[in-house]
């Protein structure tokens, strides 16, 4: 029997995001679920190393890796329709609970028990870190496309930020206060 799973993850990179916005640069699923392994990872270092908390940064990472993977099914709703209606949102749940079910039948047997937290976001510790880093990632979508002199973004880009800093996580404060300025400077500004 052939197991489509990973033929499925591969193809991320076919559905765009931010559908709803004028885009400078088409982002896809793909490029922002490696953005958010990288800052997800970083949080987590963070927290380890700096706030002395028992993470394993490698485990988060791998779960960013795989956190819209069931958009792979449902494509990306865009955020003001997934959770500006009660009932749209506990909708979309279920939509996501099924195409994790079918994303994970596309596996052998002997690999869903290794897939499946990544899958389904089991761990509220790592789902907390992975949703700090996909609202960072948004953040810096954002930031760039300002960058690009596209003011579409400038509400996003706000309201982005008050949600992260909502989720009082110190990690991401620490992040944000010492590398968060940078990602608003030219290559040439960097060096």
């Amino acid at each position: 029997m052939n197991h489509s799973f990973f033929a499925y993850i591969f193809r991320m990179r076919y559905i765009a995001r931010w559908a709803l916005m004028r885009n400078t640069r088409v982002e896809n699923v793909e490029e922002h679920s490696y953005e958010v392994a990288v800052l997800a990872h970083a949080l987590a270092v963070v927290g380890r190393d700096v706030f002395h908390k028992e993470l394993d940064p490698d485990r988060i990472a791998a779960a960013a890796l795989f956190h819209d993977a069931p958009e792979i099914i449902t494509g990306d709703m865009p955020t003001p329709i997934k959770y500006n209606n009660p009932s749209l949102k506990n909708a979309y749940r279920q939509v996501e609970a099924a195409a994790q079910d079918k994303l994970l039948s596309m596996l052998p047997p002997e690999l869903v028990p290794a897939y499946e937290p990544l899958v389904r976001e089991s761990d509220k510790t790592v789902r907390r870190y992975v949703k700090a880093a996909d609202k960072l990632a948004a953040w810096l979508k954002c930031q760039e496309e300002l960058k690009a002199g596209n003011t579409e973004f400038g509400r996003a880009a706000g309201e982005t930020m008050a949600s992260l800093r909502s989720m009082n996580m110190e990690e991401a404060d620490w992040f944000m206060e010492r590398m968060g300025e940078t990602f608003r400077l030219t290559l040439d500004d960097l060096g």
